[in-house]
């Protein structure tokens, strides 16, 4: 009997970052970089990027539950970018790098506000978290040249200085669930 797939939609800044650290999570499946929370119909990156459509640049993970949960899935999102700036990540600035959490399901909306509860000053937070939790909409993949980006761009500028630290913080704070086959 197959084992039973769950789905997550992130996101926390470029979505080029989220996807090169949760496709090396052990227990996560796929990763697909699209957009979500906007007001037009299949979006193009341009157009996101413009702050004009409202959506996020996010990633859609399918997920093993047995091998890992939502919420292992939200410590790495949450030790990976930074929660607590309004629609910015680093020099990444406008809505489409927000931080939010849409959810698929009662559970995963319950998980998502618990594990935001207990981000604080205790956790290592100064400032307050403003990361949005949301029904999940319509996702909207991303452009083809967009997907598995780190991987066929690692020596991209933008890989170097900004997907890598990412990466190296996953593989440091999180070895055990490091897939080291990716």
């Amino acid at each position: 009997m197959a084992a039973s797939i769950e789905m997550a939609t992130l996101g926390g800044g470029c979505f080029w970052c989220l996807e090169a650290v949760f496709e090396r999570m052990t227990g996560v499946e796929s990763v697909i970089s699209g957009y979500c929370g906007g007001s037009t119909e299949n979006p193009t990156y341009e157009a996101v990027c413009s702050g004009r459509t409202g959506h996020a640049e996010v990633v859609r993970l399918t997920f093993d539950p047995k091998r890992c949960d939502f919420r292992q899935i939200l410590e790495v999102f949450f030790a990976i970018h930074d929660p607590t700036t309004l629609n910015r990540q680093g020099n990444d600035v406008g809505s489409q790098y927000r931080s939010v959490i849409f959810f698929h399901g009662q559970e995963q909306e319950e998980v998502a506000r618990s594990v935001i509860a207990e981000l604080g000053p205790e956790a290592g937070w100064a400032r307050p978290v403003v990361t949005e939790v949301l029904p999940v909409p319509t996702f909207f993949p991303a452009e083809d040249h967009h997907q598995q980006y780190f991987r066929r761009n690692g020596d991209q500028p933008y890989c170097v200085y900004v997907v890598s630290p990412k990466l190296a913080t996953f593989r440091k704070r999180f070895a055990e669930r490091f897939k080291a086959n990716r």
